[in-house]
């Protein structure tokens, strides 16, 4: 058996060589894309792949410090604004986790609680935690969220080059270049990602690891402090790691089991998708903000790889970042709540006549 090291050094080599030949191919968000499929083709095929959990932290640190640096002090005025379509998260979150529900449950022959805990759009750690103890299966519930963000992740960014015209050979680098930084401006990022880090994880808040380095490079950007923002060979560099994290998630996985895993999951990310663009429609028609960016701060995608995608396509990667830990927020504290209080009340059935508990299939 391979050493940590090794297996670590195996999926960065084969998720950079994918990057590069992304890039070189000049496809959409192609470091990340590229290391995607290569380590996600890698690790089905048997090889001996896996990243340890500290290097994704630091490089989604470097991530939550850039998206924090898309907040300016001009941007103040505008968080008043970004009201309705942050209320109208929570029907999202219910509309589209009750369409991967009944889809699992029904069409797939999935158990209640897994289908429930896959069907929840976000939360990927803290639904297979919460999901195994009451009864899921964890490789189902991975497997469907790990399949639905990397769909998410192919799907859009090719779906806005087709759509929209997006060209990512004309999109201007992420981020100044690496020389270009004083070391002024290394210590204040620096300390946005380590003091963010640590006092997230104290204090317990979902997605610890790029939600804390957000908010205090955030606050630091609205004050006016710095306008410095992570080196474009960085946020390249984290596009990678997080494109060999997700692909690595298909180690130790049989072929058959993983593409029964993936197809199951597109059909649900397909429904859950429609309800985005439904979503993002009504809400555009209520608020007039721009129907792309709702579209990408909506979709069923994680916070870190959706983020990647909005400063790929170079837009309001502030707003889209901020909807998602919203949606992160809302699902990992109340679906399990919900989940709960739906079984206590699937328990007192037969009370009430029924003949078997749970017997409706929710």
């Amino acid at each position: 058996m391979q050493s940590k090291l090794v297996r670590g050094l195996l999926a960065l080599s084969i998720g950079a060589l994918g990057g590069w030949a992304a890039h070189a191919a000049k496809l959409p968000l192609a470091w990340m894309i590229g290391a995607m499929l290569a380590t996600t083709t890698a690790a089905v095929a048997g090889a001996q792949v896996a990243l340890p959990i500290q290097v994704r932290n630091i490089f989604v640190s470097v991530l939550g410090v850039m998206l924090g640096s898309g907040f300016r002090p001009e941007m103040l005025d505008k968080l008043g604004e970004w009201g309705i379509s942050l209320g109208s998260l929570l029907f999202y979150c219910a509309a589209s986790g009750l369409v991967g529900f009944v889809y699992f449950r029904r069409f797939c022959g999935y158990d209640r609680p897994t289908s429930y805990f896959a069907a929840m759009p976000g939360g990927l750690s803290e639904m297979i935690l919460v999901g195994s103890s009451l009864g899921g299966d964890p490789r189902v519930i991975s497997l469907s969220h790990a399949s639905r963000v990397l769909i998410v992740v192919l799907v859009l960014p090719f779906g806005f080059q087709i759509l929209l015209g997006y060209d990512p050979a004309n999109r201007p680098p992420v981020g100044a270049p690496l020389l270009d930084l004083g070391w002024q401006d290394w210590a204040m990022l620096g300390g946005c990602a380590l003091v963010g880090a640590l006092t997230a994880r104290a204090l317990k808040v979902p997605a610890a690891m790029i939600v804390g380095p957000m908010l205090i490079s955030a606050a630091i950007h609205l004050a006016g402090w710095t306008k410095a923002t992570p080196p474009a060979e960085l946020v390249a560099a984290a596009q990678v790691v997080v494109g060999t994290a997700i692909g690595c998630r298909f180690a130790g996985t049989s072929v058959g089991f993983v593409l029964r895993a993936v197809r199951l999951a597109g059909g649900a990310t397909v429904l859950m998708l429609g309800v985005t663009m439904g979503s993002a429609v009504a809400v555009h028609a209520i608020t007039g903000l721009p129907a792309p960016y709702l579209v990408l701060a909506y979709s069923p995608g994680g916070l870190a790889e959706m983020s990647l995608v909005a400063l790929a396509l170079s837009f309001d990667a502030a707003f889209v970042a901020t909807h998602h830990i919203v949606r992160i927020i809302l699902v990992v504290v109340l679906a399990p709540q919900l989940y709960r209080l739906t079984e206590k009340h699937l328990a007192v059935r037969p009370m009430r006549g029924q003949t078997e508990p749970g017997g409706g299939d929710g």
